[in-house]
């Protein structure tokens, strides 16, 4: 699949105000003029964030409620649960919660449904269990704005329940004493993308406020808010940026004693959003993955540095078997693709002996890899569970609310979806879903590669590279700048790890540049040496043998024209 790759609108006076006023290289000018920053402050924020960055947390809904009625629960030490998503936002909502509660001299507990039973959010059976253990109260942390049934029945048994979530409402929203989610149509709070630990996060600051406590009782878990904001793939814009680079900064001094085993037994050297997205995230999800939600709640929780090295390593065991497991469907997938499904305008699969929780994952490796729609489904007892993903201008959700007429239930948004569908109804659900997307001309849809800037030999200097570091952390809305090198002849090229990436030296006049591409090996037939191509990539510092030099990170290649 041929990608488009497409260059920002250039503001050169835009950029060279910056330059001047920033003191910076005009390629960082020129970035931070294409991510739409205009103003001084805009820009001094998203480079230079400080505690002073986050927004008035009573601006959001139903703040001082749920506040008040907290503050009335820790003076009558009443009995409180704590109601979270298995996800690492779900897991660190709570963490940060608990100990800040607890620290306010009220010990609360918490459920976490699991996912392979029970599933996502609120259910009746759960409730109906923390009522009988006599809690009064249930704050829910990363979900609850659906659960309008749910709560209802809630109410009708007595327990009271405080919303605190950032996903997206329906028209009506929960019948809760209070529901704190800026996406709420009334919403006046200025920012509405926090992760569902961001929104836990301004429940403490504004509990912090009315007790008039010091700053630090707060911040103070910021590594753990920031582990969950980067893991939730969450834009790293406006206050998400501040928790994230502020968090960081903790992160490499956490006093949590779970969370640095974590690091440790991964060995991570350096600590920025890459180590939270490929190596705390996929740990601490895959217990929720594999059935065993309450071993990272334990990992954030304890004191015992023998019990969090413990954990970490069950942790990096589940990873483990999480991706062979993975692996072996994919691997299946593919043959069912390549048998039947490849000139197909979606992918849509089912098969009895998939783990629906990681299927999600190896959807999005096909709808990466095939530039398609896929939604794929594991049966269990005639039932089929499963997940799909999306690509940039195909509606997901949309499509499935038009093919509903086989679905027994289905969420999620424009990208991603959990859908679930009777094994007998599954074909007809194929067929129709199958004929919806090849009626949306789904074929005239080209990834798009968004290009910040074209780059020459000038550029490929380590002092400009490293003052790109300025734009960490990086994440969703954030991503890593792409430049364009044009022209550059082929000096070597070979395939890594039995075929599965690219390697390459390019040379423009008497410089000579290395290059990676990950994921990108099937490409190395398609080149010849003395080429001349044109390349998109991240500049990255190469570190060897005591040795410094700019290297590209592929993202495309093509031949020169």
């Amino acid at each position: 699949m041929n990608k488009k790759w497409e260059f920002y609108e250039k503001d050169n006076e835009q950029i060279k105000k910056v330059q001047e006023e920033f003191g910076v290289s005009r390629l960082l000018a020129t970035i931070i003029v294409n991510k739409g920053l205009k103003t001084k402050q805009e820009i001094e924020v998203f480079l230079n964030p400080t505690r002073k960055d986050f927004h008035d947390p009573y601006l959001m809904p139903d703040m001082k409620i749920a506040v008040d009625r907290i503050v009335k629960a820790i003076q009558n030490q009443e009995k409180v649960i704590i109601y979270g998503d298995y996800d690492v936002d779900g897991i660190t909502s709570i963490t940060v919660l608990k100990k800040f509660l607890a620290d306010r001299g009220l010990q609360v507990d918490s459920y976490i449904p699991n996912r392979l039973d029970e599933g996502y959010g609120l259910n009746k059976n759960a409730i109906e269990k923390i009522v009988k253990d006599e809690y009064k109260l249930m704050i829910t942390v990363d979900c609850g704005i659906s659960g309008i049934e749910e709560i209802e029945y809630a109410n009708s048994l007595g327990l009271e329940t405080i919303v605190t979530d950032h996903h997206e409402p329906a028209e009506t929203l929960p019948k809760a004493l209070a529901v704190v989610d800026a996406k709420r149509k009334d919403n006046e709070y200025p920012f509405n993308q926090l992760a569902g630990v961001g929104v836990v996060f301004k429940l403490i600051q504004a509990i912090s406020i009315l007790y008039n406590l010091e700053e630090k009782e707060f911040l103070k878990y910021l590594d753990i808010v920031c582990v969950g904001t980067i893991s939730d793939i969450v834009p790293l814009v406006d206050e998400n940026r501040v928790i994230a680079k502020l968090g960081l900064k903790l992160v490499e001094v956490t006093k949590n004693i779970g969370l640095k085993a974590l690091l440790n037994s991964i060995g991570y050297k350096k600590i920025d959003s890459s180590t939270i997205s490929f190596g705390v995230a996929p740990r601490i999800n895959a217990c929720g993955r594999m059935g065993f939600e309450q071993e990272a709640l334990k990992l954030f929780l304890t004191d015992n540095i023998v019990q969090a090295t413990d954990i970490s390593r069950k942790l990096n065991e589940y990873n483990k078997k999480r991706q062979e497991i993975e692996k072996k469907i994919f691997e299946e997938v593919l043959v069912k693709i390549e048998k039947s499904e490849k000139d197909k305008p979606c992918i849509v699969l089912a098969d009895e002996g998939w783990h629906h929780g990681v299927i999600g994952i190896v959807s999005s490796k096909v709808t990466e890899m095939y530039y398609k729609p896929s939604i794929l489904i594991c049966y269990e007892d005639g039932i089929g569970k499963g997940s799909g993903r999306s690509i940039p201008g195909f509606d997901l959700h949309e499509a499935l609310s038009k093919c509903d007429n086989y679905v027994d239930r289905f969420g999620g948004h424009s990208m991603a979806i959990g859908i679930t569908v009777e094994k007998e109804k599954f074909d007809k659900f194929k067929e129709e879903f199958e004929k919806y997307v090849s009626d949306s001309n789904i074929n005239e849809l080209a990834p798009i590669v968004k290009v910040d800037e074209e780059i020459t030999a000038k550029d490929m200097d380590i002092n400009i590279v490293n003052e790109l570091n300025m734009l960490e952390p990086f994440g969703e809305a954030n991503k890593m700048p792409i430049f364009m090198y044009k022209n550059l002849r082929i000096n070597s090229i070979r395939a890594l790890s039995e075929g599965k990436h690219l390697k390459l030296t390019l040379k423009d006049e008497n410089l000579v540049i290395d290059a990676i591409g990950f994921n990108m090996g099937h490409l190395v037939n398609d080149f010849l040496l003395g080429e001349k191509v044109d390349v998109l990539g991240n500049l990255e510092v190469n570190r060897f043998n005591g040795h410094e030099s700019v290297q590209i990170n592929l993202k495309d290649i093509r031949k020169s024209y």
